[in-house]
Order: structure tokens, then sequence, then C-alpha cells
């Protein structure tokens, strides 16, 4: 197993940490977190005229059909910012859920428009009744002569506001099983409401009545949970590279700030407290990057038929949300007061890794998940 990145991946990583240094600074970061999207759209375009929006999006529908680790190394460098927005959850989660689950005709729709940052899509999934798995899911469409009425709440939703698609995951009267709906977002009946506390755009989006079409069902009826899981093993260690990034982040302010702080005539990092502090941050950031990029060679070797991979994924996504979240902590306690000043930047990785912690499954969800597909 070489875990190690390719020349062209060590090329692409340089270019995404140049674009991140230039396109968004940490002052240009902290003046996005104040506006209401949480984004840019000039910070969007120009990631869409680089291909970032499409790197998973196949060459037969517009994108760059690039592996899952070539787009990790570049969302390892935007968790590095932290560069919140729908990239991920259009540009990857949104891609492969059209991609797994929805038919030719509607990849040919959506997939091109993805690609390219003229559509965005997000996913609607999570209820007040929260979970990730499928009996979580209670909100009803009802059919109608030209399609199907919705009514209900999506809770906890990424990125609706900037969203152009919601995709919706409903019961569909007459199907047992889950289904997916393509709602226009413009759609009378669809509103929503920012939940505040979070990084970017986390909130609530309400369906009142909402008419939808029979066409906007993403491929069969009832039949939706399991291509949204193949999208979601897929997805995961790319949220993970992002977290990954972030804690490279937090670990480097963190060991400079060591380093320069003079208290008692020493830097602080001399300290012995101090140190436990980092060496901590160090053990959650190797940890953090070495099960996501196993789980990412794992998939990207086509390995999908391994049991061992899906068991690779979610002790990626425990470990490295965990340490994420770990790692912020550390750095607080070694910054003590400097570190709570939004002007210093912390807390933009603080608040983040918040935000991230039960995004597609928190670290106790995935160690159950994983102690099942061991067979515990």
């Amino acid at each position: 197993m070489d875990l190690s990145l390719t020349e062209q991946q060590e090329l692409l990583k340089t270019t995404a940490r140049d674009f991140m240094e230039r396109e968004a600074s940490k002052d240009i970061l902290l003046e996005l977190e104040e506006t209401e999207s949480g984004y840019s759209d000039e910070l969007w375009q120009k990631a869409s005229d680089i291909g970032w929006l499409g790197m998973l999006v196949p060459e037969q529908y517009g994108g760059s059909g690039s592996s899952l680790t070539d787009a990790a190394v570049v969302y390892e460098q935007m968790g590095a910012g932290p560069l919140s927005g729908p990239f991920f959850s259009s540009g990857v989660l949104g891609a492969l859920t059209i991609l797994e689950a929805g038919t030719e005709g509607q990849r040919q729709r959506y997939l091109p428009s993805i690609a390219v940052g003229r559509e965005i899509a997000a996913l609607a999934l999570t209820e007040p009744d929260y979970g990730w798995g499928p009996d979580s899911v209670s909100m009803r469409a009802q059919p109608t002569d030209n399609g199907y009425v919705l009514s209900g709440t999506k809770l906890f939703v990424h990125d609706a506001a900037s969203a152009t698609t919601l995709i919706t995951a409903v019961r569909a009267r007459g199907h047992e099983g889950m289904t997916l709906m393509m709602v226009d977002a413009n759609t009378p009946g669809v509103s929503t409401r920012l939940l505040s506390g979070f990084m970017g755009w986390v909130g609530e989006v309400t369906y009142d009545s909402v008419e939808v079409s029979a066409d906007a069902v993403l491929g069969e009826p009832g039949s939706a949970w399991q291509p949204l899981q193949r999208a979601f093993q897929k997805a995961i260690p790319i949220l993970c590279a992002y977290q990954v990034g972030g804690s490279q982040a937090v670990f480097d302010m963190t060991l400079e700030y060591s380093r320069t702080r003079i208290q008692f005539g020493n830097p602080i990092g001399r300290f012995q407290r101090v140190q436990d502090h980092i060496v901590n941050i160090i053990n959650h950031l190797d940890a953090a990057r070495w099960t996501t990029y196993e789980a990412l060679w794992k998939l990207d070797s086509d390995r999908l038929t391994d049991n061992g991979v899906e068991t690779s994924i979610h002790l990626a996504k425990a470990v490295t949300t965990e340490g994420y979240y770990q790692a912020c902590n550390g750095a607080h306690e070694v910054h003590a007061g400097i570190g709570v000043m939004k002007d210093y930047g912390l807390t933009l990785h603080t608040q983040m890794s918040r935000t991230l912690y039960h995004y597609l499954g928190d670290p106790r969800f995935h160690r159950k998940r994983m102690a099942e597909t061991l067979d515990f």
C-alpha cells in the first residue's frame, strides 16, 4: 500500500495551496463569515474556472473525471482555510448522488451544469428526528395526478440557501424504501432559515405543500438508499481530507505560536504541558491523515467489493472528525486568550470543526457502523 502522492498530485496540491493563499486569505475568510451566505460568488466562479467543481464528474458529462484522491488533495487545501461554501455539497456529494442514483437522462441534465457551477445541488436528508440512517427519514410525498406534493421539514441542511436544486429524501406513498426528489429551490412553498452558530450556511428547509412533477424523482421511487450509500462512501473520505487540512493548519498555527510567544523569558514551547498539547495535536493529525488516505487508496484501487473498504471509510470519518475537534481544543489550550479573538483566525477552525462534527455521521455513529461491518 503506497499512500504517497504522485508527482501530478503534488503539483495539484501546490496549485491549490497557491490559490488559497491568493484568493482565500484569513482576512477574506473572516469577511465572508460575516456575510449571510458564508461564501463568495467570485470565489465560486474562480474555482469553477480551474475545474474544481467538476473534478468528480465524468468527462462524458463535462467534468474532468479525476480520482477521489485527486479531489481530496484539493479539498485538503480548502480545509486549511477553512473555505466554506457549497463546494463539497454540490461538487462532491451532490454530483456523486446524481451519478449513483440518477438515470442517464438526469445525469445529462444536471452534471454538466454542476461541473461549471451553474447548478448548485444540496442534499436535504436529515430531519428533526436526527440521524443518518434510512429510518430517520419520515417526510412524505403524496402522489397527485401530475406528480407529488411534499410537506415537511429538513434540518441541518448544508448550503441550502445557495442551492438551485435540493436533493430531497422522502417516503413516497406506494413505495417502501426511500426516494430522492430533485426539487427546484425556487418552487413555491420552499423556504429556508439559517441556524446560527455554524460555519458557512447550515439551516432548516421547510416544504409547505410543494408540488413537483413525476420526473423529479431521482432514479426509481423507493430505491434511493443503496445508491445514496455508495455516494456517501466516496464523498466521506473527501470530507475527511478537508478536515485533515484544517487539522494541519491548526497544528502549524499552534507550533508557530509556541515558538514566538515568550513567557518567563522563554518560548512557551519549552514548557512540558504546552508540548503535551502539541504532541496530542500531532497524534490526531497523523491518525486523521493516514486513515483518510488509506480509505481513498482502497476506493481508487476499485476495492469496493472488499469488506475492508467500508471499515476503512467508517474508521477515517470517526478518527478525522474527532481529530479536528480535539486539535482545535488543544490549540486553544496553547493559545489561551488570543485564541478566542476572531481576527487571529483560530476560531474559524474551531467553528468549522463543530459544524462538521455530525455531518454525514458523528464519530459515535461511524464507530458503531464499523463494529457492524466487523460483525462484533
